[in-house]
């Protein structure tokens, strides 16, 4: 039988989900999305598969999931009910047929994040969705300093939470860079905000997060450089982060599918 096969391009806000994955007794965004595509397509069967597991509270400015059918749907129509079925914080974007050896889990992508971040003084509490805020002074241009390390191929044990036993712990940063906020804006944002741009073809559980954690310690004057350089060596014993930075200051900004 013959079955058709959709690429719907969505963007969330992640603050009162309880991450993308399904699971018992939580809100999560595939939750609403299936019980979205359910209302729309009625009795109709479906399947749907995500490209991201995002974690709680981190939101997408683009992400994707992929929609099986076994009989074809109208776009137009599809996106116009799929919107208008949706809860606020969820928005589709874009709709398009794809064939069957296209494979939102192993097609290869590059993922594009960011961390939108503040410190100094305490900001207006409407930034806590989408921004966090980190107590005391930060040394932004050490901290500046230290994202460039993470570029290239390293060993990111340290940078990975309960890694599986068969899990490639080596990955490869494309860029990696903190950067004045300009892309976010709102008047009860604070006068001065942050940004952390990273772009792989894959990361580990929490490794953004990490990352970040890592980036203010740095800015705290609780790590140097050089240490940072002897963590991305992996050579063993390796000390793992005590700490992680919020989900909500985290968002999927890009998926880029190689099709």
């Amino acid at each position: 039988m013959k079955q058709f096969y959709y690429l719907i391009h969505i963007q969330y806000l992640g603050f009162r989900f309880h991450g993308w994955q399904k699971q018992p007794k939580h809100k999560t965004v595939h939750l609403m999305i299936d019980k979205t595509v359910k209302f729309v397509l009625g009795d109709q069967p479906f399947k749907t598969l995500g490209t991201s597991r995002t974690d709680a509270r981190v939101s997408a400015e683009h992400s994707a999931f992929e929609l099986f059918l076994d009989e074809p749907i109208d776009q137009a129509w599809f996106l116009a009910a799929f919107n208008s079925n949706l809860p606020s914080d969820i928005r589709a974007l874009s709709i398009e047929e794809v064939d069957e050896k296209f494979n939102i889990i192993n097609t290869a992508k590059t993922k594009e994040y960011l961390y939108l971040f503040t410190f100094g003084e305490k900001p207006h509490p409407f930034t806590a969705s989408i921004m966090t805020y980190f107590k005391g002074k930060l040394a932004l241009e050490k901290m500046q300093e230290g994202a460039k390390i993470f570029e290239g191929k390293h060993n990111f044990k340290r940078y990975c939470t309960k890694p599986a036993e068969h899990t490639n712990l080596i990955r490869e940063i494309i860029h990696c860079s903190i950067e004045q906020n300009s892309i976010y804006t709102a008047n009860f944002f604070p006068n001065e905000s942050y940004i952390l741009k990273i772009q792989s073809k894959g990361f580990l559980r929490y490794q953004v997060r990490l990352i970040m954690a890592e980036l203010v310690n740095l800015g705290r004057g609780k790590t140097t450089i050089d240490k940072i350089k002897d963590h991305l060596k992996g050579i063993e014993p390796v000390e793992l982060m005590e700490t992680i930075a919020p989900g909500s200051g985290l968002i999927l900004n890009e998926i880029k599918f190689d099709k």
